[in-house]
């Protein structure tokens, strides 16, 4: 396998802030469908990893290769136009808004103004929501508002919400802190299935969660 068949492709990546490296000729290769989780202690540099492959910290040295194209340059939106999806360690969701209308407002709505001026639901729309809400495990909650969820369950709606739009690469910072045993057992669940048609990054620290997903460990 040639460094052109990776779906992520990370070469001699380096990033430093004052003198200091965060992130050291970092060298990583995600195959299609692979559920890769990155360990390692406090301060080692993992989210910075996410936050350079998702645009949002600039590298000082190395590259990112996204399905064969440079991202190392390209804007937090570029990327995720991409086909990259990031969920932070804090759920960012509309505790205001019902489980359904969270993830129907992140239905991908076309690649212009053009496309968000038209949107409206339709069957597709309406689809695509009940499919993920599946998914993740809430089609019990659909018409509940967000903020009554538990923890966990808005840890999956979040993830639902990146789903919706269909990444290609999606990344987990630390998923089941503050989840229950029952609840992260679950997510193992979710992301085992969900890997089969997308490659999957997972920062992480809980090693009996990493041994019930990980394909590879870096």
């Amino acid at each position: 396998m040639t460094n052109t068949d990776f779906v992520l492709a990370i070469e001699d990546l380096t990033v430093s802030f004052d003198g200091f490296k965060a992130v050291d000729e970092l060298t990583m290769y995600i195959d299609s469908n692979e559920l890769r989780v990155v360990i390692g202690p406090n301060g080692a540099g993992k989210t910075t990893v996410l936050d350079l492959i998702c645009g949002k910290t600039k590298s000082t040295g190395g590259s990112i290769k996204f399905k064969n194209r440079d991202i190392t340059k390209l804007s937090e939106h570029e990327i995720v136009r991409a086909g990259v999806g990031r969920k932070f360690q804090t759920p960012s969701i509309y505790e205001n808004l019902t489980v359904y209308q969270n993830l129907e407002v992140s239905y991908p709505v076309g690649r212009s103004v053009w496309g968000s001026l038209w949107f409206k639901r339709t069957s597709q729309v309406t689809e695509r929501v009940h499919k993920i809400a599946e998914e993740v495990l809430l089609t019990d909650f659909l018409h509940q508002e967000a903020a009554l969820l538990s923890h966990g369950q808005k840890q999956w709606l979040e993830i639902g919400m990146l789903l919706m739009q269909e990444p290609e690469l999606l990344m987990l910072d630390e998923p089941v802190a503050g989840m229950s045993a029952k609840e992260r057992d679950q997510t193992a669940e979710l992301l085992n299935r969900i890997c089969s048609n997308r490659s999957v990054l997972v920062i992480e620290h809980d090693m009996e969660f990493v041994k019930k997903i990980a394909h590879k460990v870096t």
